[in-house]
């Protein structure tokens, strides 16, 4: 097997004369060394340039980051010192955003099922707007508006019934969705037309996802003409068209760049008539490429006519995608990046779970040993953001790369950190 593709590798990713990685002048094994395995390793550069990209390609105030990819302090106030606004997802998101700095007029709130108490703290913070997404949901914003609650500025979530070619689990633009508004049904015209009437609220546009990881813009491009034709009678100033735009994570496969997926939806919402102002939401095509996460190699374990077991220090723990989704991930050694990967093994995880899998058949080095530091690259998006405590593992740092510098953004959970909550 042919070494790992540098394209899947974050901006400065440069291979040293020893045949060595760095990552924004920090060389991965020095990483490693001082801030111990697992840990997840992010190119600043790399995210602020993500960041500039759908900037740039949707304008000021067009470009929302979804922070359900990756979600910290410092990544909420990166995003906003780039230019971009926030999606948030619940009052947890929210207030991390809030805690960084993020004024509330750059956030706004999803989510399937708000509390009480989660639309209460948005309305009171200010939030730029809330995306409405049923019609219990109407129901609590004009009981907080009869409290005395200022009537938020907001978006309906239409689900357009366009299906996204990619895991059922992460479609959501198809009629059967527990997202949105359906279209199909009419169920979208009269949440709209209660919208309208309501004191409660004031309507500012339509919004849809249908999808993440999503190759085609095809599937973008319908998205936009159903979403269009929808909108264009109501006259609204918004249109929000999601994001879900996919990233490569292993050999041979491709994605549009978000210059590109900017200008596909763009050119279609033109020629369509369009005249609100189109928004997304893109997170994955963000960050997923911007980190590595790097482990530590700790059994291998050899069953001949069966197969290579390679067991490291992490697992599903800090990467659940490959047994939620099946995703696929590349893995190397940053001590030989350029090297072939001849060796076909099971990476999994130290979890008691048979499922705890990171890749089913990883190529790897036939020299891989016990002790040497091995990376997954693609790691950017949902590791950190879905990882877990399962086993009492404790969840890994995030470090920040850049100019030679490496600095910790989100320590490493320590034993006390488990039982801090607890009331005994």
């Amino acid at each position: 097997m042919k070494p790992v593709p540098l394209s899947l590798l974050p901006d400065t990713a440069t291979v040293r004369a020893d045949g060595s990685l760095a990552i924004g002048g920090c060389n991965l094994l020095d990483v490693a060394a001082q801030f111990g395995t697992p840990v997840f390793v992010y190119d600043e550069a790399h995210v602020r340039a993500r960041c500039r990209e759908a900037v740039a390609a949707f304008g000021p105030g067009r470009a929302v980051y979804a922070t359900k990819a990756f979600l910290c302090g410092a990544m909420a106030r990166l995003a906003y010192d780039e230019g971009m606004l926030l999606d948030v997802a619940s009052g947890g998101e929210l207030f991390v955003a809030l805690n960084a700095g993020v004024p509330a007029d750059a956030l706004t709130l999803h989510g399937n099922n708000k509390s009480l108490a989660e639309l209460r703290m948005a309305i009171e913070a200010g939030v730029r707007h809330i995306v409405v997404d049923s019609f219990d949901e109407l129901d609590r914003l004009d009981t907080l508006h009869a409290e005395g609650l200022a009537a938020p500025k907001v978006i309906a979530r239409i689900t357009p019934g366009v299906h996204a070619h990619t895991h059922e689990f992460i479609a959501t633009g198809q009629d059967d969705s527990k997202f949105g508004f359906n279209l199909g049904n009419g169920d979208a015209q009269r949440a709209v037309d209660r919208l309208r009437r309501s004191p409660s609220v004031h309507l500012e546009g339509v919004h849809c996802h249908i999808g993440s990881n999503v190759f085609e813009a095809s599937s973008f491009a319908k998205a936009a003409e159903v979403m269009a034709k929808f909108a264009a009678p109501l006259d609204l100033p918004e249109l929000v068209l999601g994001g879900g735009l996919g990233v490569a994570y292993v050999a041979g496969e491709e994605a549009p760049t978000i210059t590109q997926w900017g200008n596909v939806l763009l050119d279609a919402c033109q020629a369509l008539g369009v005249r609100s102002a189109v928004s997304v939401e893109p997170g994955r095509s963000i960050v997923a490429q911007a980190a590595v996460t790097l482990y530590s190699v700790g059994t291998i374990k050899q069953i001949p006519g069966v197969r290579t077991y390679v067991s490291v220090d992490g697992g599903m723990s800090d990467n659940p995608r490959p047994v939620l989704y099946g995703s696929g991930y590349e893995a190397f050694l940053p001590r030989a990046v350029e090297a072939e990967r001849p060796l076909i093994a099971r990476l999994v995880g130290k979890h008691c779970e048979s499922g705890d899998v990171l890749i089913f058949d990883a190529a790897l080095p036939a020299d891989l040993g016990v002790g040497d530091v091995l990376a997954t690259p693609v790691t950017g998006a949902y590791g950190h953001s879905m990882a877990s405590n399962y086993n009492k593992l404790t969840r890994p740092p995030v470090v920040f790369v850049n100019d030679g510098t490496a600095r910790v953004v989100v320590r490493r959970e320590t034993y006390e950190d488990l039982v801090r909550c607890e009331v005994v």
